[in-house]
């Protein structure tokens, strides 16, 4: 039986039935933006620059590295960005978290540990976006924040806000959930003031390339390889517990492997008894998933580091956003 996310990506009989709930659940997402917008419910307005890195659609994006290259060039330009994200999957008891790079995942969420661990910024984890920036505010040094995939929490107040689109995928058929893929419709990405598109661009958007730098041992990261150096592998694993794996697998076939795939859930939390089967050749994965395969790491577990790279137009057009904001 074929999950329902196998019915987002074309206008077919099952997206269609659905579509009164679709209807239902677009009137309450639009009814709780209005009252937000006309302060029936409060919204929390800090006293340092918000960046709202999110998206309008379920599923990986790129959002996490889009993350990662704004807290970096925010650092070249003199700034002190702060973090603050959900920390899904997380089963920590008590939250705001304060995220470092050798935190727990499954306490604290694979995401927040990855951030945390690149770049070597603040990270605040926790359900409650406000609480989570109010503690970032309080307890470092922080006079810039991000929120990871908090466009909809709209009681974090923001100044900037960066829509991510996938740029294969798109809008899938253009229905909210649970018809198709949408958190919100289409049209509000005319209200963001950037639209970032992973892989390919229409117009107005920014493109965003995710290049894979280099595939990094679990068990020794002293020893840094190239893709090519699997090359003459006659088989080579990878799994992926991401929003796209197609799209990871795919870069590594792209690179002249012969890849054989397998996906898990996104979020998922690997137990040393899921990598068994993989013990006759290289095995490769994601960082996100490194993170939580980290403490049962084997000699044949790799990595794959990717960057993303933006344009000069998109990097001009953040700068002058941000010295708007901070200028008042």
């Amino acid at each position: 039986m074929k999950r329902l996310d196998a019915y987002w990506w074309d206008r077919n009989g099952i997206a269609i039935a659905l579509l009164p709930l679709s209807w239902l659940f677009c009137a309450l997402v639009w009814l709780r933006r209005i009252a937000y917008r006309i302060r029936l419910l409060p919204t929390t307005k800090l006293s340092m620059p918000v960046i709202v890195v999110g998206n309008i659609s379920v599923g990986g994006t790129g959002k996490t590295p889009l993350v990662v290259w704004l807290a970096k060039h925010l650092q070249r330009l003199g700034y002190k960005p702060g973090i603050v994200s959900r920390g899904y999957g997380g089963n920590a008891q008590h939250w705001p978290q304060q995220v470092l790079p050798d935190s727990d995942p499954t306490a604290v969420g694979d995401e927040p540990v990855l951030i945390a661990k690149i770049t070597n910024c603040p990270v605040s984890a926790g359900p409650d976006r406000v609480i989570a920036a109010l503690a970032m505010q309080k307890f470092t040094e922080c006079d810039v924040i991000i929120s990871d995939d908090g466009m909809q929490h709209y009681a974090l107040g923001r100044d900037i806000e960066i829509a991510v689109m996938d740029g294969d995928r798109g809008v899938g058929n253009g229905f909210c959930l649970p018809a198709g893929p949408l958190r919100e419709r289409v049209s509000r990405l005319d209200k963001v003031d950037m639209v970032v598109s992973n892989g390919t661009a229409g117009r107005g958007r920014y493109v965003m390339l995710l290049k894979q730098t280099e595939v990094i041992n679990l068990a020794d990261p002293t020893q840094i390889k190239g893709l090519d150096y699997f090359a003459e592998e006659a088989r080579v694993y990878a799994i992926a517990g991401i929003g796209n794996p197609e799209r990871f697998f795919k870069q590594i076939e792209m690179a002249g492997l012969n890849v054989n795939g397998y996906e898990f859930p996104d979020h998922y939390q690997f137990q040393p008894e899921d990598l068994e089967t993989f013990n006759d050749a290289p095995l490769l994965m994601t960082e996100k998933d490194a993170v939580k395969c980290q403490r049962f790491a084997q000699p044949h577990h790799w990595f794959v580091r990717v960057e993303a790279e933006l344009h000069d137009t998109f990097e001009y057009r953040l700068d002058k956003l941000v010295r708007g904001v901070s200028d008042g």
